[in-house]
Order: C-alpha cells, then structure tokens, then sequence
C-alpha cells in the first residue's frame, strides 16, 4: 500500500517508534529511524521487511540538528511522505520540586520537536500529487494528551500541546492532501515500562505479574497492555485510503482509561 513512500518516525530505534516504523515497513514505505541506542538491530529488522531503510542521530531537543535530519532524508528517498513525531522522554515529580532543566528538555523532546519536523516536512507534502498534496503527520501523543495525571505537569502539558498542534495542522491543510492526526496509547508494553513494573515487583516483594496487573488496575480497566503492533496498525490506517479525512483527531488506544 505505502511502496515509493518513505515515513520518517522519530524515537524509533525501539519501542512505539520502532513497533510503528515496522507497520510501515510492512507496507512498503522506505524508513528513516531516528533515536539513540542500537542501531544496527533495527535497521536489519527494516531492511529484513525489504524496503530501503537509513538513520538519522538527530538529537530532538535541537532544531538545527532536526533540520539536517529532514535534508538528509529528502537527499536519501527524495522526500518525507509519513512524519511519525513519535520522540519523548519523561520526568516524575510534583511542580514545586520539578527540576526547570528537565521541564525545558520535555517541552522541547515531546513538544517543540514536532512542531519542527511537522514546518519542515510540510512544503514538500503540500507539493506532492501535481500539487494537490499528499502526507500524513501522525503524532504519538499519550493518553495524557487527554486527561492528567499527578507528578507529570511537563509530560502533560506537552502531550495536550501535541493535541492542539494536531488539530491546527489538521485545520490549516484541511482542503489538501494532507492529514493530520494524533495516537493517545494507554499503558504500552515498552523496555521503559517493563523497568517500572519490575521496579515495582522488586519493592513490594510480588511476582511480575502480579505487579503488572496492579500498575493496569490503577488506570486501565481491560488490564492489558496496547502493544507497539496495535499503534502500528492504527499509523497504517491513517495512511491509507480510508484514513483521507480522518483529521484532526486524538484517537485513544488506552484499555477504557478514558471511558471511566
């Protein structure tokens, strides 16, 4: 469906980047991966899908750094058709004892990083399809781009900022070809969140699985985790066909969090 595409998803070298890229692989889209750690295991699991796939070390917290990704994308593959702003990192703590440096750090990762890639990819969307336009901007929000949750102020403000950057794109390309969209996942099964739940089963002295029931049970009535393949297939959804006027939309993937 997506061959002679290329999607460009950051934060992919693991996790819902790298369960997302896979989708679009699958799919036929050549990737642009970007994030740090291994780098090598992700692209021979890309090139295995056989599709053409290339990296990118771009640090998100740098729009210079983000602009030389978007060039070295478009001299690899021509252009970006599919930006997944998929990038994050995250810190706990209450307000009055939040660190201002990881505050800056988590607007500028999970927020401002979108906003960059999304000005940058834009032109040559608008001009594809005899300019008619075609591309999908898909942003991996969270489900608290929804709603919140106490000790997170910098995660959520900068979650609900990439549902409202979400719908003004949707909005100002509305008459093109070109969508806009977000994904707000409930608790995925990440390396990251297997850390807590087995943090977690260490301090209260409790089997795995029981602590991974117990993180479910706090937020996510079907007490089962959404998986990097399940938001993968909603990314390919959003490319194809029956995805031209979804737009604008905060599509939640969360177990009924939000249904509560």
């Amino acid at each position: 469906m997506l061959k002679g595409k290329t999607a460009l998803v950051t934060g992919s070298t693991s996790g819902i980047g790298l369960g997302i890229a896979k989708c679009l692989a699958a799919q036929g889209a050549n990737i642009v991966l970007n994030g740090f750690g291994d780098v090598d295991g992700p692209k021979a699991e890309i090139a295995a899908l056989g599709v053409q796939v290339a990296y990118h070390g771009a640090d998100m917290s740098k729009p210079a750094e983000i602009e030389d990704m978007m060039k070295f994308a478009a001299a690899q593959f021509g252009q970006v058709d599919i930006l997944v702003n998929n990038a994050g990192i995250q810190h706990v703590a209450r307000i009055e004892n939040f660190p201002v440096e990881k505050w800056d750090a988590i607007i500028a990762i999970n927020l401002s990083s979108a906003f960059h890639a999304t000005r940058l990819a834009l032109p040559a969307m608008l001009a594809a399809n005899n300019g008619k336009g075609w591309g999908r901007i898909i942003n991996v929000a969270s489900i608290h781009g929804l709603v919140g949750s106490a000790e997170k102020s910098a995660y959520v403000a900068a979650k609900h900022g990439i549902v409202g950057l979400t719908k003004v794109t949707a909005l100002e390309n509305a008459t093109t070809g070109v969508t806009c969209n977000a994904i707000c996942p409930g608790w995925v099964l990440t390396p990251l969140v297997q850390k807590q739940v087995d943090a977690r089963a260490e301090a209260a002295g409790i089997s795995n699985e029981l602590a991974t029931q117990q993180l479910l049970g706090e937020k996510e009535p079907s007490l089962q985790f959404t998986t990097p393949e399940e938001l993968g297939a909603l990314a390919v959804f959003f490319c194809s066909a029956a995805g031209n006027n979804v737009r604008g939309v905060a599509w939640n993937m969360d177990g009924g969090w939000t249904a509560q």
